[in-house]
């Protein structure tokens, strides 16, 4: 490896480490005093929230990896120019467009990497950390998941607990379902079998309704069931899929088809992570060509100001038209695709006469 190579990685890797710690260390005592916040009124030892922080950060590390390459790369260059190392650059014969292309092959490589090792890791730690608070939310007592075998739900209402598994859902109905309902001590009620359930209130409506108690079996046309769930809350069972896995993503996209369920989240989510190196490389060759171009300025507050100011604005145009694709005002491609298309176009409006910077 050629040493202006290894001087650069040096340079990058350094800039890096120093943007993520930082960043981890406001997201970490942000992350404590929303835990300590939700835990006031909550007799628990102090290693709980601590505890919780430290599994939720990762997360948002990784959501906040763009802008980390965005300061990473304003970070790398203001090192350059203090030293005035750029300079010796071009007198080696070394161009800012060579330079550039050296950065972009490293930032595409750590995205790689972060997305191959870190989303797992951090999505994995973002489960536990669900599973964890879980028991402290009014929710800790409801369940509700969806596997290879269709939807499972356990709820409890008063002083009945009921296990609920549909094959799917079609137009705000259950299909093909059967409650099993038990008491505190999970002794059996009854039993329901009904092959269409309306679920669009909580007070569900089933359809001829197959009811077993004590081994006599009746049947009723319409038979209302007392729940916790309604379609839109059954609607929001992976809301935030940043707790899975690539693995468990792919897992969860075909249990969905299996039940005949939107997997428009989950492909939106699929497509978030396989732009991500790209998003990330985009930051990086921003943030070197804004430096390039205020270069002359020698206030590295002003320099470090203003990529955070473009980070804000960065992450507003992205989060807007995620949500444009959320909501299928776009579709899932054209909603991610716009803010890099955004990106790359004034990447190549600023890559203009580089090499004279």
């Amino acid at each position: 490896m050629k040493t202006y190579i290894k001087f650069i990685l040096i340079i990058f890797y350094k800039a890096f480490l120093y943007s993520t710690l930082v960043t981890f260390s406001l997201v970490f005592i942000m992350s404590l005093l929303s835990e300590l916040d939700f835990f006031k009124e909550i007799d628990i030892e102090i290693i709980t929230p601590l505890l919780l922080s430290l599994l939720i950060s990762p997360s948002v590390i990784f959501e906040m990896f763009p802008f980390i390459f965005l300061i990473t790369g304003q970070l790398f260059f203001i090192k350059l120019f203090e030293n005035n190392q750029i300079e010796t650059f071009k007198y080696s014969g070394l161009k800012n467009t060579k330079i550039l292309s050296i950065l972009s092959f490293i930032s595409l490589i750590t995205g790689l990497f972060i997305i191959i090792g870190f989303y797992g890791f951090s999505a994995n730690l973002k489960n536990l950390y669900l599973e964890l608070k879980s028991p402290y939310t009014k929710d800790g007592k409801y369940l509700a998941v969806i596997t290879k075998n269709g939807l499972w739900i356990r709820d409890k209402v008063e002083n009945r607990i009921m296990i609920i598994n549909s094959s799917k859902i079609e137009k705000g109905n259950l299909i093909n379902s059967f409650i099993s309902e038990f008491d505190l001590n999970y002794n059996s009620i009854r039993k329901i079998k009904s092959n269409k359930i309306n679920i669009s209130k909580k007070e569900w409506l089933i359809n001829d309704a197959e009811i077993i108690t004590n081994n006599e079996k009746q049947n009723k046309k319409i038979l209302k069931f007392k729940t916790n769930f309604d379609l839109n809350r059954i609607k929001g069972l992976y809301s935030d899929l940043s707790s899975l896995n690539i693995i468990a993503l792919l897992e969860l996209r075909k249990n969905y088809k299996n039940l005949n369920y939107s997997i428009k989240d989950i492909d939106l989510q699929l497509m978030k992570i396989i732009l991500y190196p790209l998003y990330m490389l985009l930051m990086t060759i921003f943030a070197a060509l804004t430096m390039f171009k205020i270069k002359k300025f020698t206030s590295t507050t002003f320099k470090i100001s203003l990529g955070l100011f473009f980070s804000v604005i960065i992450y507003y145009i992205n989060n807007f038209f995620f949500i444009m694709g959320s909501t299928e005002k776009l579709s899932i491609g054209t909603s991610l695709s716009i803010p890099l298309l955004i990106l790359l176009f004034s990447v190549s409006l600023m890559l203009n006469k580089i090499n004279e910077k």
